[in-house]
């Protein structure tokens, strides 16, 4: 897995508005003050410190009235976010030996633990996964003891068994254009989740790519109206399921 738009991108406006805190062993930003409902957010590459996602995260906070973790899945490892702006930083970091660092079997155990952690406190949990994050909240997705619902954005490393074991209402939001979620896979994702008996929605995006949702520009009106339906598809799908 190696590609110019897992690590490239554009920052956006603004300041979060929620605090730094611990969920379990891990680091955590928390925003919102639901005692009915959390979301867990399960970051891409950029980590969780990254602002465009507290950012979402205080408009999920807001939107589908719950209180929303983005949870330090990375040990402290950051990219910072000027290597989406420099070509030389992108060359230079090599993300197959990043995910080597934090693979799957390494970092789904304390996924595990925060969709846990959030059980015990709040009587509807639901996750939502961007790129990196994809496949570890279809895997919470197989287990409704952990998680009420699932939803990922162009979701990377993802395998077939993991659509297969889907146990929760999920939505995909779907660019045209992603290397690390191809037509193939989208096609076995749309054949298989409707035969599962779980309410599915997907959302597909022409003409954007992989990534967009949480490092897309701004500036151009494709994408700002793409990362915009996202954010809102996101937050109405967790208002149905959750409350």
């Amino acid at each position: 897995m190696s590609c110019e738009n897992c690590k490239s991108g554009f920052r956006w406006n603004g300041e979060p508005t929620g605090k730094e805190t611990t969920l379990g062993a891990n680091k955590a930003y928390v925003t919102g003050t639901s005692k009915s409902a959390a979301i867990l957010i399960v970051h891409d590459i950029f980590g969780w410190t990254f602002k465009n996602v507290r950012i979402i995260a205080d408009h999920f906070a807001k939107e589908a009235d719950a209180t929303v973790y983005l949870v330090d899945y990375f040990e402290g490892e950051v990219v910072t976010p000027d290597t989406m702006e420099d070509p030389a930083k992108r060359a230079a970091f090599d993300i197959p030996a990043f995910i080597g660092r934090h693979g799957k079997e390494k970092r789904y155990p304390e996924v595990v633990a925060s969709a846990k952690a959030l059980k015990a406190e709040y009587p509807k949990v639901g996750a939502i996964g961007y790129c990196y994050g994809g496949w570890a909240c279809f895997r919470l997705g197989a287990d409704p003891s952990l998680i009420d619902a699932v939803a990922v954005a162009h979701p990377s490393l993802l395998e077939k068994s993991e659509i297969d074991g889907l146990k929760v209402p999920v939505q995909i939001v779907a660019p045209e254009n992603d290397h690390a979620f191809p037509p193939d896979l989208k096609e076995y994702a749309n054949k298989v989740i409707p035969a599962l008996g779980v309410p599915y929605e997907y959302i597909y995006f022409p003409g954007l790519n992989h990534g967009f949702a949480t490092r897309g520009n701004l500036q151009d009106p494709l994408q700002k109206n793409g990362l915009e339906r996202a954010k809102r598809s996101a937050a109405s799908f967790f208002t149905e399921f959750l409350h």
